[in-house]
């Protein structure tokens, strides 16, 4: 499972597996803590559940850290596979089931140029300005693959600070980009990530650009490709066999392992099972959450939220110690200084690779858009900027990933770069997510809505549009709405094949369901 004892914890006891269960008990201990704590911090909204968590594993590193005598700072130490089998799958999969799909697919084309055009322009600024600045602060031997590597690690954001102070009713078209471009930008990230590691670059030319470009574009349709297959199969499977006229936990559990399945299959098929997960989250919601009775409709909701949502937890509670890691430091204590300065370069990147795509794109998306109303104007622009600068999870495990080995640094610059990833984490999650209520007030003073916060991912669970609309929102009151405008001619092209063929064999929304036996599956929203 990749996990292990952390040796000085300050737990120490003649069993082994005592200390192991102790330790196991403390983590839960500090989980629970992180929940209540940044519930109580969420009322005032100061700083978000990512902060919190980060700061409670960071005073706790302190803590084991004295009381081991400065030989260690984690009570667990878990290796990357850990982190990429069992904690970013509910996460990224939870984001595809909860999206706003008819904002999501509205917007499609701008969400499409931030989060895939976008993810490769920033690729490219943090690459290249990593390759020429690194070498000046000597910080040790790195390949072009290396730089490659924090190129795909720093492109991957985390806008779950904006999301938290933005209102999807007061700015759909806001929320939804800034939404819709993270869950975009996540997969693009891994899917290049995942390319680059597989990929040989020692003689890299123009031919070999090709084929890297073809074997990215192959790795993503393919990845997308089994992830609806997944989804189909699965809403083929509860709506023939009616699982829900004997017993619900089994459709639950069959959307669940098969959820899972869809990722563990691309990854043995080395695809991009974080791309994979994503995309069978969104066929799930379309087909087999309608075809699976009204009380499990109410508990696949909340448990995809809950487990999405200790997952994240979990992942900044641990990097808030490990950023404590002495093993990490030691090899770098001569010069600490390299990895402040190569954290201040990365924060540097980070922000101008963003301004570069977000501006320009922004620019192209209002000349190709007819509505004047749903363009995007300067102060949103802004916005959709700043929302993107913080950086988390699936940066955190893609740095561990490329970094370490079995759990445990290498190499010296290997070990500068896990901490310089930790702390450009650390530091954009804490000073970017403080400063991201204010500014966005600041920007939308009308558009925002400081009385009602949000759910820790931003979207309330069980609303009508939470990821699960086809007819907009018409029975919810809303001050500021996007106005009706007529769908595109492949969005209508899309809704008489998916009405004709595809809804009368794997179920969906507005067609009976012999497991429910209601029609209109909107009733618990």
């Amino acid at each position: 499972m990749g996990i292990h004892v952390g040796s000085s914890s300050g737990l120490s006891t003649s069993d082994p597996e005592d200390e192991y269960v102790r330790s196991i008990a403390l983590f839960a201990t500090l989980l629970c803590a992180c929940i209540v704590i940044g519930h109580l911090l969420e009322k005032t909204r100061w700083i978000n559940q990512s902060v919190t968590a980060l700061l409670i594993g960071l005073a706790t590193g302190c803590i084991i850290l004295l009381t081991s005598g400065g030989k260690n700072s984690r009570i667990l130490e878990f290796q990357e596979e850990f982190f990429f089998m069992y904690l970013l799958p509910p996460i990224i999969f939870n984001a595809g089931f909860q999206v706003k799909k008819k904002q999501f697919f509205r917007n499609f084309m701008t969400i499409t140029l931030f989060g895939a055009i976008g993810t490769l322009i920033s690729f490219a600024i943090i690459s290249y300005g990593a390759k020429v600045l690194f070498p000046k602060l000597d910080i040790g031997y790195l390949e072009i693959k290396d730089y490659l590597a924090l190129g795909a690690i720093f492109s991957a954001t985390d806008s779950v600070c904006a999301l938290q102070v933005l209102n999807q009713e007061e700015t759909p078209l806001l929320y939804s980009l800034v939404f819709g471009e993270g869950v975009v930008n996540d997969a693009t990230s891994v899917v290049l990530f995942n390319a680059i590691t597989s990929f040989d670059l020692n003689n890299f030319n123009a031919t070999e650009a090709l084929t890297f470009a073809y074997s990215f574009l192959t790795l993503f349709v393919l990845s997308t490709l089994l992830g609806i297959f997944v989804g189909l199969l699965c809403s083929f499977i509860i709506r023939t066999l009616y699982f829900g006229r004997h017993s619900t936990d089994r459709e639950i559990a069959l959307m669940m392992l098969m959820a899972y399945l869809s990722y563990i299959t691309a990854e043995m098929f080395e695809l991009s099972g974080i791309l994979t997960v994503f995309f069978c989250g969104i066929v799930m919601s379309h087909y087999a959450w309608h075809n699976i009775t009204l009380s499990s409709q109410v508990t696949t909701k909340h448990t995809f939220a809950t487990m999405s949502y200790i997952s994240e937890v979990f992942i900044f509670l641990y990097v808030g110690m490990d950023l404590l890691d002495i093993e990490k430091w030691r090899f770098i204590e001569d010069s600490p200084g390299k990895s402040f300065s190569a954290s201040g370069i990365l924060v540097g990147l980070i922000m101008v690779g963003r301004a570069a795509f977000v501006f320009p794109l922004s620019l192209f998306s209002n000349f190709i858009r007819k509505n004047r109303n749903e363009k995007i104007k300067i102060k949103q622009q802004v916005t959709v900027w700043w929302a993107g600068l913080m950086r988390g999870a699936v940066s955190v495990a893609l740095a561990y990933k490329k970094f370490t080995g079995s759990g445990q640094t290498i190499q010296p610059a290997n070990a500068l770069l896990i901490t310089s990833t930790i702390t450009v984490v650390l530091f954009s999650t804490v000073v970017f997510g403080l400063m991201t209520k204010p500014i966005i007030r600041w920007l939308l003073p009308d558009e925002t809505d400081p009385s009602t916060p949000n759910s820790s991912s931003g979207m309330p669970l069980l609303q009508n549009g939470h990821g699960h609309e086809e007819g907009g929102n018409e029975n919810r009151p809303s001050r500021k709405r996007l106005p009706d405008t007529p769908p595109n001619m492949v969005h209508q092209y899309w809704r008489k094949f998916d009405d004709a063929f595809m809804r009368p064999v794997f179920g969906g929304r507005g067609f009976v369901s012999q497991a429910t036996g209601t029609r209109d599956m909107g009733v618990i929203h």
